[in-house]
């Protein structure tokens, strides 16, 4: 998804490898394809790729993944697929 960005090197995404239980649902759930998994573990493939909707944190049962919904400006991402570029504001704005 590297079409796709709003701010590079700002996402909140973390992930706790030592927590990780690899079970692959990180990687099942991200719309951008952030996660990617690495042997038995899940590893972040493209953090700069989180639009950070928070359903990897939400549906990771280990609590190995933390990310701050919104932040990223997931609306903004959003908003830019619906109305252009142009007419599009962060956060709300």
């Amino acid at each position: 998804m590297e079409n796709f960005r709003y701010l590079e090197g700002v996402t909140t995404l973390q992930l706790d490898g030592e927590a990780c239980v690899g079970c692959g649902v990180c990687e099942n759930v991200c719309p951008h394809a952030v996660f990617q998994m690495n042997g038995k573990k899940a590893m972040i493939a493209d953090l700069d790729g989180c639009m950070e909707c928070g359903a990897c944190a939400r549906n990771c049962a280990a609590g190995a993944i933390q990310v701050t919904p919104g932040v990223g400006c997931a609306s903004y991402i959003i908003q830019t697929w619906i109305k252009g570029k142009e007419a599009s504001s962060c956060c709300g704005n």
